[in-house]
């Protein structure tokens, strides 16, 4: 199992069971991943606004927690506005960021945004996970914080380093609380 479908399966197990994405280039991998995962639904949005407007909806309609996938800090800039409403609404959202592979940072791509700090002002919680090891452990972690009260969104973002090939196991790295609270559902 790889890092993107170590985070699918992790959101999945916490309560997740929709995404609504509008996927760049470099989150292939996660989306790749929806296919071994039929327990998440996703949607595929033609703009972040839509993505990230829909997961608020959806959030709020069912009162379980929605995953919204953005391409890059761009993608995140235009979803602002809703993830924005959805901390104010303290609406149960994961949006997850892709990011750029860790080697090209220093090339400052035409893409490249510090995506922490475009989050944090409508965020009530921010990770980065640099290790594939990692990613099912900050999903956990993202989706009891976006389910814990007051609610709102919370912004996990993966490198491509992240989500690759590379074995991560859910069950090995979640967050014992998540575990417990996955078992119960």
């Amino acid at each position: 199992m790889n890092g993107a479908q170590a985070l699918i399966r992790t959101l999945v197990a916490c309560g997740v069971e929709a995404c609504f994405a509008n996927p760049g280039t470099s989150e292939m991998h996660f989306v790749a991943a929806l296919d071994a995962v039929p327990r998440m639904r996703g949607v595929l949005c033609l703009f972040e606004g839509t993505a990230t407007g829909a997961a608020d909806g959806y959030g709020r309609m069912s009162g379980r927690p929605a995953a919204a996938l953005l391409h890059l800090g761009p993608g995140l800039g235009n979803g602002l506005a809703n993830l924005h409403n959805a901390r104010r609404a303290r609406t149960p959202l994961v949006a997850v960021v892709g990011d750029h592979a860790t080697y090209h940072k220093r090339l400052d791509a035409p893409l490249e945004s510090d995506i922490d700090s475009l989050a944090r002002p409508v965020s009530a919680w921010v990770r980065r996970s640099l290790r594939a090891a990692d990613v099912a452990a900050d999903a956990a972690d993202a989706v009891a914080a976006a389910s814990a009260p007051p609610g709102g969104w919370r912004r996990s973002s993966c490198p491509p380093t992240c989500r690759g090939p590379k074995a991560a196991s859910r069950r090995r790295h979640a967050r014992p609380a998540c575990r417990a609270r996955c078992r119960a559902r």
